[in-house]
């Protein structure tokens, strides 16, 4: 199955990669409203322990995205059917966590909370 999938995979274009993308981070973003809001959960009071193995720093998951899709681009090369799925996974990571900050939180709340640090008091 898993060879399958990469196979599949491999024969996406840029285009289907990136919609696929965009496709999954509206879900990954409806996870995470719901988490954030019909939980009431939030990170920064949530995750702060964290901060102890990142040396305070908050590591968002556009901040993973990122890093995924600098592995696609260069690392992958020979490898058609991982780099396309670490295109969907990357692109979806950073367009959700954009619109989580950017859209949803500062609309929901009046501010983004696009924190790069924890901070001291949640520590």
């Amino acid at each position: 199955m898993y060879q399958q999938i990469m196979t599949w995979c491999a024969g996406l274009s840029r285009q289907r990669i990136v919609l696929s993308g965009l496709i999954f981070a509206i879900a990954i973003e409806a996870l995470m409203s719901w988490a954030r809001f019909g939980l009431g959960l939030q990170s920064t009071r949530d995750t702060s322990a964290i901060g102890e193995f990142t040396f305070g720093v908050r590591i968002h998951h556009g901040y993973i995205g990122v890093v995924l899709l600098l592995i696609a681009w260069r690392v992958m090369k020979g490898r058609a059917g991982l780099r396309a799925v670490s295109g969907i996974v990357g692109v979806a990571f950073v367009v959700s966590d954009l619109l989580h900050h950017f859209v949803v939180l500062w609309m929901m709340t009046g501010s983004p909370q696009f924190d790069f640090v924890y901070p001291l008091t949640g520590r």
